[in-house]
């Protein structure tokens, strides 16, 4: 395993993980066991004592107290003043403070004609040479109370755990490490795998899938670049239509333009009417050349937010009349029949050229759509404080599953392509993107073999027209 690869990290925790709990044993259980041990004795004996000081204000109270130190296995010593009343067992129990010994008759004396309430000692038991944890409590103004517990030698118990834990630390150290590689191999290989199935990706191989797992994050990891993948797929073949488009539309005016260039040279050069067709011809396509690199730029600006907006109060009607003026040729030389229908003369507010750019690109849309009668039907309509636009055709429609890819970059419905009569075929991606930066309200609706309508909002100016 490499040292930066993610499987010796995952391997590498886990082994730390396994010695910092047998570090933990070892500190609990062998280092401080001797510590804990008194520090429970000490904690069980002040309960004891409690537990006394209970009892002896009860009547007959010593058969609780011989209850009480069977079953908590301690010595209770009771003195007046300093005559033993009462002992609940023998020295096996710590029974010792009515010995005669000179150490243990002082400390117990010391306590009884001491002002305190509760003293803690331990003495050497004499007969046992062990020690013993004592406890005294006051029970009242002459009457004392002992409790005993011997506290048993756990040298031996240390040094059988400490041999005990050295074997039980090498078994775990390396059963650790044997684990900790196949956890470590089972999670890392299939992020292996997703990482070098990414890097097709990255090399522009769309048409991949990414395995699934049974861990659910790395699961969910994989459905998400699939989906990612498919999308990437999917918007690549748009882009290479795109190009394939632009190059069409590209190509054809440029042809044009060079075959009725070289006619004025070569032909017609000394006659009026003919080079002035040849002439019109080769302006005609220059604008359409022109209309084609405006939109591509228009797109690119947008798709990078750098198309700037400057609001104005503007007529509606004298835009729509300066768009529709653009198709007077098709009217009359190719019988297109486009309708306004408009309730009132508005005052709306928004970027003049942009909104006129969003009005041009749905009546191509509709030109280049529409059905055999060539009808394209404009209404403005008034929708309180503000302006409901439509362009409508009556042409095939769009199916349910293409509406929704409608407004999306690169998308055409039609994937044979046939070259429109006006636009470059990004006119709707533009007017989404146009739309969407002045937060107005868009829209299409559609049905197969009836047509096509595209609406728009805008906000009225509080001046009316």
């Amino acid at each position: 395993m490499k040292k930066n690869s993610l499987r010796f990290h995952i391997w590498l925790y886990f082994v730390l993980f396994a010695l910092i709990i047998l570090l933990i044993f070892w500190l609990t259980q062998i280092l401080f066991l001797d510590s804990y041990y008194k520090w429970q004795k000490n904690r069980n004996i002040k309960k004891i004592a409690t537990k006394v000081s209970e009892i002896y204000k009860l009547e007959n109270s010593e058969d609780d107290l011989d209850l009480l130190s069977f079953n908590k296995d301690v010595c209770i010593e009771i003195f007046k003043s300093e005559e033993l009343i009462y002992s609940s067992g023998n020295i096996n129990h710590g029974c010792m403070l009515n010995n005669r010994d000179k150490d243990i008759i002082e400390k117990r004396n010391e306590f009884i004609t001491s002002d305190k309430n509760n003293i803690k000692y331990t003495l050497l038991n004499p007969f046992y040479e062990s020690n013993v944890l004592v406890y005294g409590t006051k029970l009242d103004n002459d009457t004392y109370a002992f409790i005993s517990t011997p506290l048993e030698p756990i040298k031996s118990t240390v040094g059988v755990l400490t041999e005990q834990y050295k074997y039980v630390t090498i078994g775990v150290f390396i059963l650790s490490f044997v684990i900790a590689y196949f956890v470590a191999k089972r999670i890392s290989e299939p992020i292996i795998k997703i990482s070098k199935t990414s890097s097709l990706m990255s090399k522009g191989e769309y048409h991949i899938t990414f395995d699934e797992s049974d861990i659910k994050e790395l699961n969910e990891l994989s459905n998400t670049l699939n989906n990612a993948a498919l999308e990437l797929s999917k918007t690549d073949e748009l882009r290479r239509e795109l190009m394939a488009n632009v190059s069409h539309d590209l190509k054809t005016p440029l042809t044009l333009i060079r075959a009725n260039a070289e006619m004025v040279r070569d032909l017609t050069y000394d006659k009026e009417e003919k080079r002035n067709n040849n002439l019109s011809v080769i302006i005609k396509e220059v604008d359409r050349l022109n209309s084609l690199v405006e939109d591509i730029l228009d797109l690119s600006k947008a798709g990078s937010n750098t198309l700037n907006l400057e609001i104005t109060a503007f007529n509606l009607s004298d835009i729509m009349d300066n768009v529709l003026s653009k198709y007077n040729v098709l009217v009359e030389l190719e019988g297109y029949q486009i309708n306004l229908h408009k309730d009132n003369d508005f005052k709306v507010l928004g970027d003049i050229k942009r909104i006129e750019q969003v009005i041009y690109n749905l009546i191509n849309n509709a030109i280049n759509y529409t059905g055999d009668d060539k009808v394209i039907n404009i209404n403005i309509k008034d929708n309180n404080d503000k302006v409901l636009i439509e362009v409508i055709d009556t042409g095939n429609g769009i199916s349910e599953e293409n509406l929704k890819h409608i407004w999306d970059k690169y998308y055409k419905v039609d994937k044979q392509y046939h070259r429109v009569t006006y636009g470059t075929g990004l006119g709707l991606s533009i007017v989404k993107n146009i739309l969407e930066l002045h937060h107005y309200k868009y829209g299409v609706e559609s049905k197969i073999g009836v047509g096509t309508k595209f609406y728009f909002y805008l906000d009225k100016s509080i001046e009316m027209c």
